[in-house]
């Protein structure tokens, strides 16, 4: 799987695309999309990277991060660890 679809201003992306990056299933990935556990940012580039943008997901303390293209084509994927913050009470 190597595109994201857009859909207006934002993207749609796939939940096996996910569920691979966080070993993970499917149905876990939407479940934690839900509760909020995982989370995302997506940033527009700016300057020589204007029509980039980057989708950061974050679950637990792993992320995973798209660099896309204009048309939604992947253009780089990576995975790190991250600093798990505690979750605030409702």
């Amino acid at each position: 799987m190597n595109r994201i679809e857009r859909d207006g201003e934002g993207f749609v992306i796939p939940a096996a695309l996910l569920a691979e990056a966080f070993k993970m299933t499917e149905d876990d990935v939407r479940l934690a999309m839900r509760d909020g556990t995982l989370t995302s940012l997506c940033e527009a580039g700016e300057g020589e990277d204007a029509g980039r943008w980057r989708l950061t997901f974050r679950h637990a303390d792993r992320a995973c991060r798209f660099t896309l293209d204009a048309t939604g084509a992947i253009l780089t994927t990576s995975r790190f660890p991250v600093r798990s913050t505690p979750r605030a009470s409702p």
